[in-house]
């Protein structure tokens, strides 16, 4: 260990034992400051969460902690994985395609649920105890897919990158409207006013045709569990497999 508490060398947090085997059982659990770390996070955002207001959530002191948690970075593991244990696996059935979305939905509600999630996800975090558990039965649901166990794994990660980026963009509106003087209907008036000035001078044929089949971007009261199903559904219809 370094003067600070750090390991001396590169450690993974799963091979750290959670306690030691003599003396008193801990005061505090791995899974309790997790918890206190995702609660903070949710309320406050990941910005908020620090190894001092963790050690404050649970009543241990700050330096205490490092004695469970080396590093802040161990600390945003731990949240991923404990999140990442709010899956509901069922058996796969024989329709890869209809599995995946399931899971899919999932995800986008997971980090709903968790808007810091995704700017914490990384190959870094990605396989702890209960990530793990979701790859495995990710590629279970993918067994009837006749390609390549490194392609399925890239298709995982697909998926997951478009819960990301679509996720991303529905708590960026949320907070934009939250954040307006005006009500969101009357913002949306003024800028389908002007685009439709653009669209009437003839400049932009193709995306005027666009939008008269589409309706306005984004249309109010556009329901966008649906708008993710479609999305996700045209990436998996992209491959191939029985």
């Amino acid at each position: 260990m370094t003067a600070g508490g750090s390991p001396a060398e590169p450690e993974v947090i799963w091979t750290r034992p959670v306690r030691a085997g003599r003396g008193p059982r801990p005061a505090h659990s791995r899974d309790s400051i997790a918890a206190e770390a995702v609660r903070i996070a949710d309320a406050e955002g990941i910005e908020a969460v620090s190894m001092r207001r963790v050690a404050a959530g649970i009543g241990a002191g700050t330096m205490s902690l490092y004695n469970y948690v080396p590093r802040k970075e161990d600390l945003h593991e731990l949240m991923v994985d404990t999140v990442s244990g709010e899956y509901e696996f069922t058996p796969p059935t024989s329709d890869w395609r209809a599995d995946l979305l399931a899971l899919a939905r999932q995800t986008r509600a997971l980090m709903r649920r968790h808007p810091w999630l995704p700017r914490l996800l990384s190959p870094v975090y990605g396989f702890g105890p209960n990530a793990l558990r979701y790859l495995e039965h990710s590629l279970d649901c993918l067994a009837p897919l006749e390609v390549s166990a490194g392609e399925k794994l890239e298709l995982v990660a697909a998926v997951n990158g478009m819960a990301s980026t679509f996720v991303a963009g529905e708590l960026a509106l949320a907070e934009r409207a939250r954040s307006l003087p005006w009500s969101e209907t009357a913002e949306q008036d003024v800028r389908a006013a002007w685009l439709g000035s653009r669209l009437a001078t003839g400049e932009y044929p193709r995306l005027a045709a666009a939008l008269a089949a589409s309706g306005p971007v984004p249309a109010p009261g556009l329901d966008m569990a649906a708008v993710f199903d479609r999305s996700v559904g045209r990436l998996l219809g992209g491959w191939g497999g029985v």
